[in-house]
């Protein structure tokens, strides 16, 4: 069976169609589609067209994925040609999420809109996780101190710019910093930019255009690949830590 003919009956199925009524919404025969579902004849350009319409996806990841490694219909569309592949699932059932690894987090920007690209990441599960679209992110350098270089961030992704809230933490990517880990702050209303703030006084803020990010991703958990030394748990270090927050807070409610 090619993937075409997988592809349009899976998704055929998630959206609880017979083959009637799909054939009547794309002004076809019944016999039709289930010749192509059967793989006995190929599809023509037309008809590729009409289901690329019907189901909001792209005509290549119609041919070329596997869509029957996704457990729902929840195709997320990034730009008018673009999905996020959906979630998938293991052997029994239960979600996976692509981990971006170290080595692989500068070609991200390039690939991260290619099915092929995030279909070959590797995969882990967590099953504490909240509903919804999951990616592990590594963290470099210092700049979200006291999230240690190395960490990975697990987030969520955000598919609309009113779902960003002020204060808490995203993974972005964006067409000039590439990939970032901030605290973002919502400017869009007032001048169409977010604000991101590292939570290490060191860095500068900085604002980045609402067009210039591609992709955001709220932080849902971390996990943390090196062991926190004595002095870094110290409860001096914390209220020092909890301190220079404050100051930092203060001085941004200042700025916005």
């Amino acid at each position: 069976m090619s993937m075409i003919s997988k592809n349009l009956k899976h998704l055929r199925h998630l959206k609880r169609l017979t083959q009637e009524v799909l054939a009547e919404d794309l002004k076809v025969t019944r016999s039709r589609i289930g010749s192509y579902e059967e793989g006995r004849s190929a599809p023509t350009i037309e008809f590729l067209i009409a289901v690329s319409d019907y189901f909001k996806l792209p005509i290549d990841i119609l041919l070329r994925n596997d869509l029957t490694k996704g457990h729902d219909a929840s195709f997320i569309e990034v730009g008018n040609q673009r999905v996020l592949f959906p979630i998938t699932v293991d052997s029994n059932n239960e979600d996976l999420i692509e981990v971006v690894p170290v080595k692989a987090s500068a070609g991200y920007l390039a690939g991260y809109d290619d099915p092929e690209y995030i279909e070959q990441l590797q995969k882990i599960k967590l099953p504490f996780l909240p509903t919804g679209k999951h990616r592990a992110f590594p963290i470099k350098g210092d700049s979200m101190l006291p999230m240690k270089p190395g960490a990975y961030v697990i987030g969520r992704f955000v598919d609309s710019r009113r779902d960003i809230i002020s204060g808490r933490t995203y993974v972005l990517i964006t067409q000039n910093e590439g990939m970032v880990y901030k605290r973002v702050y919502n400017h869009i209303d007032t001048n169409n930019t977010l604000r991101l703030v590292s939570d290490n006084s060191a860095y500068e803020p900085y604002d980045v255009v609402i067009d210039e990010v591609l992709e955001l991703w709220e932080f849902t958990c971390s996990i943390n690949t090196q062991e926190y030394d004595e002095q870094e748990l110290k409860i001096s270090s914390i209220i020092q830590m909890f301190t220079t927050l404050g100051v930092e807070l203060k001085a941004l409610e200042r700025l916005m």
